[in-house]
């Protein structure tokens, strides 16, 4: 089994009549150009990567997992693995036998300390190199270099609710505001804010200085847990 899939999209059709999908031809080139040239520089590393894990546990190097983008449209969101083949288990067994951890999960859909995590993985989500497969989703249009964070069906089911479709009328993001403003330690609500506050301020200058501020925050590694 892959990585956790604890939390799955259902079927039931998003209600997005009231948020236009947005299209911004500047911002798509500027995407295109970034990602193919992240791609190409971080080819070594990438590779790098990629033999750690192979050599340090079993399962699939890259797993992909679905998350909701512009307008609703499921795609399958590239990560490198970073946990056990059997967290899926290992999570709902955790939930089931833990309050505190059972209560921080559903408050923010992250652990600080979760055993599903492998050593290697733990670093890859510390330094986000887990994250670096995302430049390929980013060349075929599923992801945006900077927009909301990317969610799951169930995310937007519980957390936003009303807001859902003007969050979705844009690509979501590889980083974003919420990225550079301490990730996880943030509440959900938060989250959410941040993710509408950034929809309603987009601009390609923007973009660039949220970039630059992405690096000083995976440095940091500041609520990347």
């Amino acid at each position: 089994m892959e990585e956790a899939k604890f939390l799955q999209p259902s079927s039931r059709p998003l209600d997005l009549d009231k948020w236009k999908i947005r299209h911004i031809p500047v911002k798509r080139t500027f995407d295109i150009f970034f990602s193919l040239s992240a791609l190409i520089f971080s080819f070594p590393l990438f590779l790098t990567i990629a033999l750690v894990i192979r050599l340090t546990s079993r399962g699939k190097v890259i797993y992909a997992h679905e998350r909701i983008g512009r307008g609703g449209v499921t795609f399958r969101c590239l990560k490198f693995r970073t946990m056990y083949r059997d967290a899926d288990s290992r999570l709902k067994a955790m939930l089931a036998q833990n309050d505190e951890m059972r209560r921080e999960w559903q408050m923010t859909r992250k652990l600080k300390r979760d055993p599903r995590i492998t050593p290697i993985g733990r670093f890859l989500r510390k330094s986000s190199l887990d994250e670096l497969p995302q430049f390929w989703n980013i060349l075929k249009g599923d992801l945006s270099v900077v927009g909301p964070r990317p969610v799951v069906r169930e995310e937007l089911d519980q957390f936003y609710g009303t807001k859902a479709g003007k969050v979705l009328s844009i690509r979501p993001g590889l980083t974003g505001i919420w990225q550079v403003s301490g990730r996880s330690d943030t509440s959900y609500a938060t989250r959410v804010h941040l993710d509408e506050i950034y929809v309603d301020t987009q601009s390609l200058f923007l973009d660039i200085k949220l970039i630059c501020k992405t690096l000083p925050a995976v440095i940091s590694s500041k609520g990347s847990y």
